[in-house]
């Protein structure tokens, strides 16, 4: 924003819904930068319905007037507007809410998320019991998700003849490949197919694993017997290439201990690469992975432990390679510009938002009251759901009974529209629980793990059309 807004005086455009909650906003904004302003409402209801072709029959504006700020769902050329006032015409946000980052109170730069220095290997769990076409539909995904190598996991005690054949497949459409096997026939069937990485190394197969040409992970031969692996380590030098990898153990089963030994392996081995298993605690303890990649990310950006290996068998770790994607994008961006990694990014933030938006209690009230048509809105806010139209003003903390009170006092209400509204209930309710923010008719934000269906907004032939929901 110019740095003259103090001595500027500038018209909001809005509609009489929004009014109120307009100046409760604005008055705020113009309290800590300095410039005056004034509101005008163009003889319409709501602002989602302004358009360019309305405002050049119906819009004054006030001598002095330095800069006009639309709603930003006005539709039309504004620049018929700006030659026709002879004034700068500008579309701001869409919520009236969002006013405060528009104007820089609240925003930051969007953080450049583009680097990251940890590889991501997606593992197929017993990708040999599936058909060709399954594992490369699988892997695609996984890749579209941000993985950077498929591992093609085997099932132990097992010694499959199609991995060459699920190798090969991969590798046709450009896709890096790592078999996670111990038996000889399918390592050797794989890297002959063009795998160029191997799960795993250690004293049981140290003897053929580092001939076959292809990269080896080593492990120890139990998580707490690093000595196995220094062993290892000190046989393959020179022969092969190898990351380490000194074993994630789950919640309850040594994790400590194991995040202790991956620092002292970093510290025996600064130049060595270092791979970690994430699976160990994002499938096996009852909670969603998110939080846990990006704690996990950590670490691994901190000890340089530049290749990851994930898996998404349970179903709370569906999204595992799309958070660990995300993660390692925000960790590497905090290590960069030594900051910590808040406020940089919404994609891990998938069940509660960083900034619910609320309108106050009065506001809402004032809202009610001048509703003049049938069509309903509905906000989800901290202090309870709420359901409005002409015919009332139902609030409380159960979607049920709100339901009910609204279509009692609306016997006209036909069943597409009761429908509607008990989807919308719905919607709202789940925000309200989780903290999310809610808009009538919009999809709920759900970061990495996807976005709801667009917009289901449903119109009535009895609607008034100035009656949508307010922006």
């Amino acid at each position: 924003m110019s740095s003259e807004l103090n001595t500027q005086t500038l018209l909001f455009v809005t509609g009489r819904l929004a009014e109120s909650s307009l100046r409760e906003v604005v008055r705020a904004i113009s309290d800590q930068l300095g410039f005056k302003y004034n509101i005008v409402v163009p003889g319409i209801q709501v602002a989602a319905l302004l358009h360019v072709d309305l405002l050049l029959k119906r819009l004054e504006v006030p001598e002095k007037t330095d800069r006009v700020i639309l709603p930003g769902w006005v539709q039309g050329n504004i620049d018929q507007l700006q030659a026709k006032f002879n004034l700068p015409f500008e579309r701001g946000p869409k919520d009236l809410r969002d006013l405060p980052e528009y104007f820089g109170l609240e925003k930051r730069r969007a953080a450049e998320l583009s680097k990251w220095s940890i590889e991501i290997i997606a593992e197929i769990n017993h990708a040999t019991r599936q058909s060709v076409q399954a594992v490369v539909t699988e892997a695609q995904s996984l890749i579209s998700d941000g993985a950077d190598l498929i591992d093609i996991g085997c099932v132990p005690g097992e010694s499959s003849s199609i991995v060459g054949e699920l190798v090969t497949a991969l590798r046709a459409e450009d896709i890096r490949v790592s078999i996670d096997s111990f038996d000889r026939h399918e390592v050797d069937a794989a890297v002959n197919a063009g795998a160029e990485l191997i799960l795993s190394g250690n004293s049981s197969n140290i003897d053929w694993v580092g001939r076959t040409g292809a990269e080896v992970v080593l492990i120890p031969d139990s998580p707490q017997d690093l000595e196995s692996l220094d062993r290892s380590i000190q046989q393959l030098c020179g022969q092969c290439e190898f990351r380490i990898d000194p074993i994630l153990e789950p919640i309850g089963m040594g994790f400590t201990s194991s995040l202790q030994r991956y620092i002292l392996s970093r510290q025996r081995y600064p130049d060595l690469p270092i791979m970690m298993g994430t699976g160990n605690v994002t499938e096996l303890a009852d909670s969603d992975s998110g939080g846990i990649n990006m704690l996990l990310a950590a670490v691994c950006q901190d000890l340089q432990i530049h290749s990851i290996l994930t898996t998404q068998v349970i179903n709370w770790c569906r999204t595992s390679v799309r958070e660990f994607n995300a993660a390692r994008r925000m960790v590497q961006y905090a290590e960069d510009n030594g900051t910590i990694p808040k406020h940089i990014s919404n994609q891990l933030l998938m069940l509660r938002d960083a900034r619910p938006r609320e309108y106050s209690a009065e506001s809402l009230e004032q809202l009610s009251a001048a509703l003049t048509d049938s069509s309903f809105r509905i906000f989800a806010e901290q202090h309870g759901l709420h359901l409005m139209n002409r015919n009332g003003h139902w609030q409380g903390d159960d979607s049920f009974e709100i339901f009910a009170e609204g279509l009692a006092a609306n016997p006209d209400v036909d069943a597409s529209h009761a429908f509607y509204l008990g989807y919308e209930m719905a919607r709202a309710e789940i925000c309200r629980l989780l903290g999310k923010k809610y808009d009538q008719d919009e999809p709920i934000q759900w970061g990495v793990a996807g976005t709801s269906p667009g917009s289901r907004r449903v119109h009535h032939e009895s609607d008034d059309p100035e009656s949508e929901t307010p922006s």
